[in-house]
């Protein structure tokens, strides 16, 4: 059975990256360090997708390796709010057009200012969410954000 290709894949593909579709058995949502077993991958090559929203309405996306938490001061900072909060569960589908632990930071129904952490500068090629519950696309974070129309940022909690 072929498998059908989600938005964040066709996008990458669209752009003609090079990239590598990896999937796994997964019924629900995981933590991304869980993923990163799943994938045999280095922890630190696995970043999760964050979607926050700030004190102007304004919704932005944060993507940051899977075992580290977002700084929220940071986060704010670097999109140029006084301040950002995680939008509420039951919104992501709603705002992004991916459901909760399949959120990827290329394809979401609108484009969103997005900022990855800079550590992931650090690895040749990182893992993100393909679209979809246990489904991960790896590729380099330069051609993500290219893609995704991302800068890097100092995201995360010390």
């Amino acid at each position: 059975m072929a498998e059908v290709k989600t938005n964040a894949v066709r996008i990458v593909e669209t752009h003609g990256a090079a990239y590598a579709l990896h999937t796994y058995p997964c019924k629900e949502p995981l933590d991304g360090v869980t993923v990163a077993g799943k994938l045999g991958a280095d922890v630190a090559r696995v970043f999760k997708t964050l979607v926050t929203q700030g004190k102007s309405g304004a919704y932005f996306v944060f993507v940051i390796p899977a075992a580290k938490e977002l700084d929220l001061k940071k986060a704010a900072r670097s999109v140029g709010e006084k301040a950002v909060a995680m939008i509420p569960v039951k919104d992501i589908n709603r705002v992004t057009g991916y459901v909760r632990g399949g959120c990827s930071p290329v394809g979401m129904k609108k484009p969103y200012v997005t900022r990855i952490d800079r550590s992931a500068l650090a690895q040749e090629r990182v893992f993100v969410s393909a679209g979809r519950l246990g489904q991960q696309m790896e590729l380099s974070p330069e051609k993500l954000a290219e893609i995704a129309g991302a800068a890097f940022d100092d995201l995360t909690m010390a």
